[in-house]
């Protein structure tokens, strides 16, 4: 089936960018594979994730598929064109549909696209996750594709303001090699692995981040084991 919505909305995302400035660092985007089935999985920051996903996965010339709560697909802007670009609603009373889906979507050849955090972390660490995305990628027999995210907290995010201004804002993202989900591993040992290897992403993609705050006043997209204001993660000593 022709995909009449998605490529306008990523052209439409790379307007407004372009518009707003922003400066991508994107590195790994070989290891996305250009054919079959893959579940991405990256860390959770800011509202927009999904799309600088979506688009560290395009010079694979891939779309990817997201799992996404139930209301975005209710609000009547939203709802209309996540359908359309064939985006998963996850009803978190009833996840078994939404995972029947994804597994059918797996087993045709298409990226799913999953935060495993299930939130956005307002500390910008990782947060535990959930194991979902392993299982799936053991049913369907596909590999877990890591990816790490960087810099997409100043433009909008839980508890703050969106500024999508014309800021120069960076945004680094890292993509990691394919990791084999093998059946015979608990999905919670897939789960440790594939929590360590985005972990690494993250840290890398800190370190390459080329700003620093620029005052005391702009520490809050900072976590606080690096100098910054973000609230601690939760279960951590001050």
């Amino acid at each position: 089936m022709a995909e009449l919505v998605y490529p306008p909305v990523i052209g439409a995302a790379r307007t407004v960018f372009k518009a707003i400035d922003l400066k991508f660092d994107i590195a790994g985007t070989d290891n996305i594979p250009r054919r079959g089935g893959a579940v991405l999985v990256s860390n959770h920051i800011g509202y927009l994730d999904f799309v600088f996903c979506g688009l560290a996965a395009r010079p694979a010339k891939r779309l990817v598929r997201f799992m996404a709560k139930d209301s975005v697909f209710r609000h009547k802007v939203s709802g209309p064109l996540m359908r359309a670009m064939k985006h998963i609603p996850v009803d978190r009373s009833q996840g078994v549909h939404a995972y029947k889906n994804a597994l059918s979507s797996l087993r045709s050849g298409e990226i799913i696209g999953v935060f495993p955090e299930a939130t956005i972390s307002e500390s910008f660490t990782l947060k535990n996750f959930k194991s979902g995305a392993a299982r799936l990628a053991q049913e369907a027999g596909v590999p877990l594709l890591p990816m790490a995210l960087w810099g997409t907290q100043r433009l909008w995010t839980k508890g703050h303001k969106r500024d999508l201004g014309r800021r120069h804002y960076p945004v680094t993202i890292r993509v990691g090699e394919p990791m084999e989900a093998d059946p015979a591993e608990s999905a919670e040992k897939v789960t440790d692995r594939l929590r360590a290897r985005v972990q690494e992403l993250l840290e890398a993609a800190q370190r390459a981040y080329p700003v620093r705050p620029r005052g005391p006043e702009d520490t809050w997209w900072v976590p606080a084991h690096l100098g910054g204001t973000a609230p601690a993660a939760p279960g951590t000593v001050g």
